[in-house]
């Protein structure tokens, strides 16, 4: 379960979040949180297929780290979450300090692609994109290569910005060995199953 402590902060965030970008026209300051039903989703999930080995890609403030850090706290696992802008990793550790899970996030500033790219295959139980959908296609073949056998990839906005996903989930599809599914939680996530046998 969330821990009371940090379930406060999560909903500090969550309204922090709305606050701030109804307000921001710089989309770098946006904060572009996920909803709470998909942090929800995220925990869950994390904790069903007993991830310990979790990779974020868009930390923000890190609204979603706190989710799925929270289930990496029950796991015994660690989340791995990766940021460009340095203002939102400063940020997002000091969230991280306040919500005390610090010693469950390794938090990273560098470009997505690059960082992974540089991961050992099966690296990772879990991935959560949430950043630069424009890019997922190019990353394909390295996520496939770093997502362990039994994992889960998820991806936000499969419902919200379906036209910028749709490359990204016909080549997905078109991959032998994986199952895909669209949940309806939050802005809609795309969920990919990678099959226990596949390389």
């Amino acid at each position: 379960m969330i821990d009371p402590k940090v379930a406060g902060i999560l909903q500090e965030l969550e309204q922090f979040g709305i606050e701030n970008d109804a307000r921001e026209a710089d989309h770098q300051h946006m904060m572009l949180n996920i909803q709470k039903s998909t942090g929800e989703f995220l925990y869950w999930l994390a904790c069903a297929i007993k991830a310990m080995r979790i990779l974020e890609i868009g930390t923000s403030n890190g609204f979603s780290t706190l989710w799925l850090a929270s289930a990496a706290r029950e796991t015994g696992g660690k989340v791995t979450t990766v940021e460009i802008a340095k203002h939102k990793v400063e940020m997002a550790r000091r969230n991280f300090e306040r919500a005390g899970l610090s010693a469950w996030i390794e938090s990273r500033q560098a470009d997505a692609g690059e960082f992974i790219k540089q991961q050992d295959a099966n690296a990772f139980d879990l991935i959560f994109l949430d950043t630069q959908r424009e890019r997922h296609v190019a990353w394909w073949q390295d996520l496939q290569r770093i997502l362990a056998p039994g994992g889960a990839i998820v991806c936000d906005n499969a419902v919200s910005h379906a036209h910028e996903m749709e490359n990204f989930v016909r080549a997905v599809q078109a991959t032998r060995g994986y199952v895909t599914s669209l949940v309806p939680v939050g802005k809609g996530e795309f969920l990919i199953l990678k099959a226990s046998g596949a390389q």
